[in-house]
Order: C-alpha cells, then sequence, then structure tokens
C-alpha cells in the first residue's frame, strides 16, 4: 500500500517547515520506501507498518502544536511492491511516446 499524507500544525504560525521536519524525520528513520514533495509525503509498506509511521508523525508533530490537521490518501493493493517508483515510471514511459 502507499499512504501519501500531509501534517500540518495548527496555531504555530505561517512558518510551519520546522514541524513539518519533525513528521519527515519519523518517516525517514521508519527504513520504508518513501518520499517527499512540496505537498506530501508518500510512504510505501504494508497496512500497519505504514499506519504506524503515520501515527508516529502526527505525534511528533503533536509535542510541539496545539493543534494538527491530518490529509491521507491511501492506495491500497495488495501484492504491489515499489510502487512508488513503478508507478511514475508508467506515466513517464507514456509521456515519451
Amino acid at each position: 500500500m502507499i499512504v501519501a499524507f500531509s501534517v500540518t500544525p495548527l496555531g504555530v504560525g505561517e512558518d510551519v517547515g520546522e514541524y513539518v521536519a519533525d513528521a519527515v524525520r519519523v518517516v525517514r528513520a521508519s527504513g520504508l520506501p518513501h518520499r517527499t514533495d512540496a505537498m506530501f509525503t508518500s510512504v510505501e509498506g504494508e497496512w500497519d507498518e505504514v499506519m504506524d509511521v503515520v501515527r508516529r508523525a502526527v505525534a511528533a508533530v503533536e509535542q510541539r502544536a496545539p493543534r494538527v490537521s491530518l490529509v491521507l490518501k491511501a492506495d491500497i493493493r495488495p501484492g504491489v511492491t515499489d510502487g512508488l517508483t513503478s508507478k511514475v515510471e508508467t506515466v513517464e514511459r507514456h509521456l515519451a511516446r
């Protein structure tokens, strides 16, 4: 499964990068395949391990922010691995035609 999620601290002002970095550190330390872009962090793995990473990333932000917003989108497709790479490669193949 691939989960794309965004954790946003609320009540801390406009500059939230340092809070988001706390969440991304959790993802990077997880050892699961992941990617971070300007809007979301995507992480790939089994349901329980991915959801645990999301929970811990939210908890990391909660430690410093009075309120946290979580946006989450999941692609639940049993048996598929390396989806973070293969899905992008498929689109790139079509674009190259």
